[in-house]
């Protein structure tokens, strides 16, 4: 055997081994059906959190916010009320 013939050889043999790992590496890549659907599934679950905690806030906020306007006008009818007997 010629060393021309046995480097194309180990050549060829070399381009054969690295598309086969190309290929199996293509195979593999990527998601399945099932990790599709996790990542659905997770998706419609973070949403339904993120909504939820945003209805807290709001309802927290919303409840102090009403506080302050019954404090005010109890404080607004006391002062009118001593205001008119001082």
């Amino acid at each position: 055997m010629r060393p021309a013939d046995y480097h194309e050889g180990v050549a060829k043999e070399l381009d054969t081994r690295v598309e086969s790992r190309q290929t199996e590496h293509v195979k593999r890549s990527g998601l399945r059906t099932f990790d599709m659907a996790l990542m659905v599934a997770g998706g419609v679950v973070a949403v339904v959190v993120a909504f939820a905690l945003l209805n807290f806030v709001v309802g927290m906020i919303w409840l102090a916010v009403k506080a302050v306007v019954v404090v005010g006008v109890v404080a607004a009818i006391g002062w009118i009320l001593f205001r008119r007997h001082a």
